[in-house]
């Protein structure tokens, strides 16, 4: 092994609003910023990989499912009820796609990112 997982980082237009986002999506806490709101860290533990989040000028989301800009990255959340997942994961502003199968939805974070809820 060279090294370890340390992050996921993901490019975006305002790092503290995906961040919040994705805080109140995965029970995770803010660990490091910087003071120009340049980038922004969550995580759950100091031992375990987090997510970054890095201001990218000119940013251009993915068009999902079409790959003239193809969707980059995109996580999987395992949750226990889609419905109410999916009521959840709207409320704080993604957007669904109408897209997924009994046992998986797809929606994109307030930065067009695509991401799946899993039963």
């Amino acid at each position: 092994m060279i090294g370890s997982w340390h992050a996921t980082v993901i490019d975006c237009p305002d790092p503290d609003t995906l961040a919040s986002f994705y805080e109140s999506l995965l029970g995770m806490i803010r660990v490091e910023h910087e003071a120009d709101g340049s980038w922004v860290t969550i995580g759950d533990a100091p031992d375990r990989p987090a997510l970054a989040f890095q201001q990218v000028s000119g940013y251009t989301p993915p068009q999902w499912p079409g790959q003239d800009i193809p969707q980059q990255q995109h996580l999987d959340v395992r949750v226990r009820d889609l419905d109410l997942a999916e009521a959840q994961v709207l409320s704080l502003g993604a957007t669904g796609m109408d897209s997924g199968s009994p046992s998986f939805r797809v929606f994109l974070d307030p930065a067009g990112h695509p991401f799946c809820l899993v039963a």
